[in-house]
């Protein structure tokens, strides 16, 4: 299973898959929801924005998904004095070559985990956006690949937050999905207070449930995730209908259609299907359109919140029948 061609069944990629979300739910407490939304993100191949006010678990969540998928794993906090060279690397003098030596950023990883990355200005925030969408880095003209698999899980404060730089929407069109968290219940978090006094320390280990080779093969899984024409264009209608609301000034672009294409083929998986029903695309359009979405500015007076409107969107596009299924997936189970 270490062999990245090596098929796996999307069966097995499911599987798999619920044993990581399970080993993560051990440690990040009553958002089973919020996580299969990270670990979609991360099975499409994408970056994950996590908006939330601090101290909801969002770093947490980061660096259980790390261990859990066998992945190295870097956390660099974003400051207002932070430079771009401290992102992606720069070279420095070696005086005992007597040449220049390329010192590699933290962006050389599996998983970085970009900590308050609105805390930080729109110079050093666009230093990532090479390195999530090409993956790769280019310092004082030389280009340096990144291995794969490279995700970024970025964790960011809502906007009205006191010292926050709004991300650029060409920066936020590089997540595949926004997540937020959001306060848990009281049995919730009296279950966050027993665990800890059962743990007996501050830090929380999990065993690996997979490598980084693994990831690979699971993540090329989803290229054989049957999406029948009907659930595709209603993708695309979808991401259309978008840029047609009268409260929207700009609507999500074609990358928000091949988002929700992604994130579907990911949910499906996660229910142990190799084929994507329109159930999968609604679950996952909030997550992958709203952040995607430039509101009127009346609107933002009116405080309309996208995600309202890909509600809207949701309500008034017609979805093909569920039953549309390709034809050899008939009668197979889901789970």
């Amino acid at each position: 299973m270490n062999d990245v061609d090596q098929t796996v069944p999307a069966v097995e990629v499911g599987r798999l898959a619920r044993a990581v979300l399970d080993a993560v739910g051990s440690v990040v407490v009553g958002k089973r929801d919020a996580l299969e939304l990270v670990l979609a993100g991360i099975l499409a191949g994408g970056h994950v924005l996590l908006e939330d006010l601090p101290g909801l678990g969002k770093t947490l969540t980061a660096r259980s998904f790390a261990q859990a998928l066998g992945l190295d794993f870097r956390r660099l906090q974003f400051t207002p004095d932070l430079l771009p060279a401290d992102v992606t690397g720069s070279f420095l003098y070696d005086q005992r070559s007597g040449d220049f030596s390329f010192r590699a950023g933290p962006v050389f990883t599996n998983l970085l985990l970009a900590d308050e990355i609105n805390r930080t200005p729109p110079k050093t925030q666009s230093a990532l956006l090479e390195a999530m969408q090409e993956k790769q880095v280019s310092v004082e003209g030389v280009t340096y690949r990144l291995d794969e698999p490279f995700h970024v899980l970025a964790t960011a404060n809502p906007i009205e937050y006191e010292g926050t730089y709004p991300l650029p929407e060409a920066q936020l069109d590089r997540f595949l999905l926004r997540v937020s968290f959001g306060y848990p219940d009281h049995e919730e978090e009296w279950d966050v207070l027993r665990r800890r006094i059962a743990r007996r320390r501050e830090e929380a280990e999990i065993k690996p449930v997979v490598d980084a080779a693994t990831l690979r093969a699971m993540q090329a899984a989803l290229e054989d995730v049957v999406v029948e024409d009907s659930v595709g264009r209603y993708i695309v209608q979808l991401t259309a209908a978008t840029r047609e609301h009268p409260s929207v000034l700009v609507g999500a672009s074609p990358r928000g259609s091949l988002a929700l294409l992604l994130l579907s083929r990911a949910r499906a998986v996660l229910d142990g299907r190799d084929y994507v029903v329109p159930e999968d695309v609604k679950e996952v359009a909030v997550p992958a359109l709203a952040h995607r979405i430039t509101l009127r500015p009346e609107m933002w007076l009116r405080r309309v919140d996208p995600s309202f409107v890909v509600g809207e969107v949701l309500d008034q596009t017609p979805a093909p029948a569920s039953g549309a299924l390709p034809s050899y997936a008939a009668g197979r189970p889901g789970r």
